[in-house]
């Protein structure tokens, strides 16, 4: 198998990180950075626990002068990990949530994307992943920002692919669609809502039942492992011939799959 040199953003925990660790265990140079300065060390002393070394440094990819880190590695892999995520109902969610969700998901991600493409293309070699959602497949009530922000960027990824196929057969890109992982990501997503709603929304009679039915759902559905969801981003990272999406969990996948059928 031939050894990588793999940037992921957005590692100090969750998918992020687990995927650094593997992809490390299995002997793939492995670039693994963060949002915030005092992850770096926390993310090393994890690494270092788990029997391997990452590099690892701060970067914001809303900052260009961030994003300029990047531009003298050879990366093989991009993995675009990093997101944020708000929720509410869309009639209220406060527009400059909304914004601030499309400049890190998708557009923070565009930016440093186009600038490790370009250095890819120069090389007729490499490739992109985005870590997109299956809520960027089959909408959720009340998860609209994030899932509107996901849409776009499962069709950048299916643009790009398409658009770069005319001019190489060299350099891929793919989307990996995670569906329920229990990271903390969800409920941290879920929590945001509650930073504004208040009595005079239109939704105050209803939010609190909605609220119970969502975490109930959540508890059921949330897989306690990300091996299956990593599994693919593995697969993404090292198949000769890497397909254009892989999700997980498999039937997660399926049912969405199922709806979008049937008109969802």
């Amino acid at each position: 198998m031939e050894k990588k040199t793999v940037l992921i953003t957005g590692c100090r925990g969750g998918i992020g990180r687990d995927t650094a660790v593997r992809l490390a265990l299995r002997g793939h140079h492995v670039i693994a950075t963060v949002h915030r300065e005092e992850s770096v060390d926390e993310l090393k002393a994890y690494a270092k626990s788990q029997g391997v070394s990452l590099d690892v440094f701060k970067l914001d990819i809303l900052e260009a002068s961030e994003r300029k880190k990047v531009q003298d590695l050879k990366v093989d892999v991009l993995v675009n990990n990093a997101a944020i995520g708000e929720s509410g109902p869309l009639l209220e969610v406060p527009m400059e949530r909304v914004r601030s969700n499309f400049e890190t998901n998708l557009f923070g991600t565009m930016e440093l994307t186009r600038q490790v493409l370009s250095m890819m293309m120069k090389r007729d070699s490499g490739r992109v992943i985005f870590i997109s959602s299956i809520a960027g497949r089959l909408p959720m009530s009340f998860w609209g920002p994030y899932s509107m922000t996901k849409f776009s960027l499962s069709a950048a990824a299916s643009i790009l692919r398409d658009e770069l196929k005319l001019i190489t057969r060299n350099v891929f890109v793919s989307v990996v669609e995670p569906g329920t992982y229990h990271t903390g990501f969800n409920q941290r997503v879920m929590a945001t809502r509650y930073a504004w709603l208040n009595e005079s929304s239109f939704f105050h009679g209803v939010i609190e039942k909605y609220r119970k039915n969502e975490e109930a759902n959540f508890k059921m559905l949330e897989r306690k492992s990300t091996v299956s969801i990593v599994n693919k981003i593995v697969e993404s990272v090292e198949s000769k011939k890497p397909r254009l999406r892989y999700s997980a969990p498999w039937w997660q996948a399926l049912f969405v799959g199922i709806a979008r059928a049937f008109g969802r």
